[in-house]
């Protein structure tokens, strides 16, 4: 087992990996971090705008420099972006460094969950539910690749999934 404290939690934008990373880390005693607000602290600007001026590309470089800096702190909980796994560089220190666990999520429930978060760049479109379906597709073998453990957020609520989470890893020998 690769556990040394840290968590680092994959899955689609909605899935709620901010929202139970933060319960998560606060059970087990230990400092929660989202890497998409660490890329906002370290640039002075807000995600759509590094897209709209750095593009894709540009963003997934500062992404994975900030995973590289943030997967090597331990223990923490960390709630990685929903393309974070895109990179193969940002799939090994994942892999690596902690214990990944996939917060899987249907695309209605997404879709519910940030219908009006106007910070998601990749939804600026005419159909997100088609843009939605196609990232999950694009990435869902990846999430599944890395994972530890997949827990459904779609069937659990955030503090359930949290139990379900600690549960696993207590029957597992993983301690707190």
């Amino acid at each position: 087992m690769k556990f040394n404290g840290n968590i680092f939690l994959v899955g689609p934008m909605g899935a709620g990996k901010t929202t139970i990373g933060k319960l998560l880390a606060k059970a087990m005693g230990v400092e929660f971090l989202d890497s998409d607000k660490e890329i906002e602290l370290r640039t002075g600007v807000t995600i759509p705008m590094i897209f709209e001026y750095e593009g894709e590309s540009g963003f997934r470089r500062r992404e994975a420099e900030t995973l590289a800096d943030l997967t090597a702190l331990s223990p923490i909980v960390l709630a990685t972006g929903g393309g974070s796994v895109i990179l193969p560089e940002n799939q090994a220190v994942l892999r690596q460094r902690g214990f990944v666990v996939y917060l899987q999520c249907a695309v209605d429930k997404q879709l519910e969950r940030t219908q009006w978060d106007i910070n998601r760049p990749l939804l600026k479109t005419e159909n997100p539910r088609a843009r939605m379906e196609g990232l999950l597709k694009a990435r869902d073998p990846i999430y599944h690749d890395i994972a530890d453990l997949i827990v459904d957020t779609g069937e659990y609520s955030s503090r359930c999934a949290v139990r379900h989470i600690l549960k696993v890893f207590n029957r597992i020998g993983i301690s707190r």
